[in-house]
Parts: C-alpha cells; sequence; structure tokens
C-alpha cells in the first residue's frame, strides 16, 4: 500500500462543504487540501457502475490535471428490497427536471418502491487516492441500518432523515455531527484510508 507523504493534496470535489469537512479531517496529518473547484478543474463524467469506479474516475481526473495527489468519494443509499438501488444514482433519485434536487421526494419514492418489512438498507462510501502516475488506493466504509417513514430530523443532508444505523435510535437526520461521525460511512472510510496511507496524527 502506498503512502501520502505530507503536503498539498487535491479534494476532487466543486462541493464546498465536502471540502470543509476533509480539510478537518486531513489537516491533522499534515495535509494541506485544496478543491478541483478553486483550481477550476473540469467535473468528469461519472460513469462507473460502482462507487469505487466513480471515485477512482475522479481521482484519477483531478490528479492528473493538476499532476498532484488526489482524493475522491463517492456514495450513496443502497436499499436491500430494490436490489441496491439507487446506489450509484442516489443522488439522481432526487433530480428535478429544472437540475435541482429534491430528497423528500427520493426519500418518498423508496418509501413507495420498498414494499419489503424489514426496510434494511445501508449507507456505503468509497474514498480513493489517486497519484499523477495512475496509482490508486481505494477504502470502503458501510453502514448497515433501516429506512423510515416519515423522514425525522433536520440535520445532515441528502437521505439522512429516512435513515437509522443499526444500534440506533435517532436518524441521520436526528443526530449531531459528532454522534454521526460514531457511524457514519464517510467516517469509517477515512479511518481505513488514515491508517493505511497517511502519516499518524
Amino acid at each position: 500500500m502506498r503512502r501520502l507523504a505530507p503536503g498539498r493534496l487535491i479534494l476532487a470535489s466543486h462541493n464546498a462543504g465536502k471540502l470543509r469537512e476533509f480539510t478537518a479531517l486531513l489537516a491533522p496529518h499534515g495535509m494541506e487540501l485544496a478543491s478541483a473547484g478553486e483550481l477550476g478543474l473540469p467535473e468528469p463524467a461519472e460513469t462507473g457502475t460502482s462507487f469505487t469506479q466513480n471515485a477512482c474516475i475522479k481521482a484519477l481526473a483531478a490528479a492528473g490535471a493538476a499532476q498532484l495527489p488526489a482524493l475522491a468519494d463517492d456514495s450513496g443509499l443502497a436499499v436491500a428490497a430494490l436490489g441496491g438501488a439507487p446506489g450509484v444514482h442516489t443522488a439522481d433519485w432526487a433530480m428535478r427536471p429544472d437540475g435541482t434536487r429534491d430528497y423528500a421526494a427520493a426519500m418518498a419514492r423508496i418509501a413507495v418502491e420498498d414494499g419489503s418489512a424489514r426496510r434494511r438498507c445501508a449507507f456505503i462510501a468509497v474514498l480513493v487516492l489517486a497519484w499523477p502516475d495512475g496509482h490508486t488506493e481505494a477504502f470502503e466504509g458501510r453502514c448497515e441500518g433501516h429506512w423510515v417513514q416519515p423522514p425525522r430530523g433536520l440535520q445532515g443532508f441528502g437521505y439522512d432523515p429516512m435513515f437509522i444505523p443499526d444500534g440506533a435510535a435517532l436518524t441521520f437526520g436526528e443526530m449531531s455531527a459528532a454522534e454521526k461521525a460514531q457511524h457514519s460511512h464517510r467516517a469509517r472510510a477515512f479511518a481505513a484510508l488514515a491508517q493505511g496511507c497517511l502519516t499518524p496524527a
């Protein structure tokens, strides 16, 4: 497994919220983060059929364009009774014709289409580190749970208000950021990445 030397790292995202989140996570490891959006790098088409493939596409594109190591993530909700859908299309399920996203409608769609009694689902996140020479390292975090309807809570984002992780009574939408981090798929993926590739904090 290749380790990442402290220094500059590109976040392969145009999302300001993700930049803040990963900046805080990576700062103790000696990493200085800049986003693809800040650098004006184009967003590649996410044509993969898995979270790992899409994260690789984004990380490799940013690393090649900036000639620096890059980090990308791809994540989503997989509902057991729907064969893992929406999966890599999690954001697409919330897309309106005008290009904005309506997660309330997407959550209602899951409630209608999942006819199972158990309502099992999982949040999955894959983080990929890529280097300009094309080398990649991938790390997956998974949080099992079930969905509820109606959604509960105003914290978090996306599908958080309908997801209760195993062992908890609150939805991600009802949890504080610190509480969510104890269960979060993204936090678990980052812990694996830090152990495998980063200088200890």
